[in-house]
């Protein structure tokens, strides 16, 4: 089987996976579930993942894989560090507003992590990398006179664990307040806090 042939079949197994783990929770999941919702033999499924750990777990890297390509765009150009946090804050809250489902799994993912070392394992590296990405953007914004003088390390893990609250729109009523309203306001909030007075 061809190598694209082979990425198709995958995608299609995870895009199933992405569905059961939004409607059923990882618990109650089952491959099964992924055969029904991927149309695919239950051989092709376990051609591809020896288990539904499996699955999930590379379903984490599907969607790190296609977040990570957008970030790393924004990050190509040669812009203020304030417009790269701006477009990274507006790029979740789109993708949010075009596809809730990765959200709501990340959750799954969470819990996950509480429970299983290799899921833990899976998320510290995903949340290292862009926690990475987050610092850059400080140290950038530091060294070019943009932002105030202030420990990149700490900055970084606000701005990533305020970007992760997105999820909270995906389980909770929203109070009457939008993801994007939200996100708009926080961006100012953050941006208030690293530009320096002029």
């Amino acid at each position: 089987m061809d190598v694209i042939k082979q990425d198709l079949r995958k995608n299609q197994i995870l895009d199933a996976a992405m569905e059961v783990i939004t409607q059923h929770g990882y618990e109650n999941s089952r491959m099964d579930d992924v055969v029904k919702y991927s149309k695919m033999s239950k051989g092709a499924i376990y051609w591809y993942y020896n288990s539904k750990k499996d699955i999930y777990l590379d379903l984490v890297n599907y969607w790190v894989l296609r977040y990570s390509d957008m970030v790393s765009k924004i990050l190509e150009k040669d812009q203020k560090a304030s417009l790269q946090l701006k477009k990274i804050f507006s790029y979740f809250i789109d993708e949010y507003e075009k596809d809730p489902e990765p959200f709501k799994a990340l959750t799954e993912f969470w819990s996950m992590a509480q429970k299983d070392n290799d899921f833990r394992k899976k998320l510290q590296k995903v949340y290292g990398a862009f926690l990475d990405v987050i610092e850059s953007i400080i140290s950038n914004g530091k060294k070019s006179g943009e932002f105030k003088n202030l420990d990149t390390r700490i900055a970084a893990l606000s701005i990533m664990m305020n970007i992760e609250t997105i999820n909270w729109f995906t389980l909770f009523d929203d109070h009457g307040v939008s993801a994007r309203e939200y996100f708009n306001t926080l961006t100012d909030f953050i941006l208030s806090g690293l530009l320096k007075k002029q």
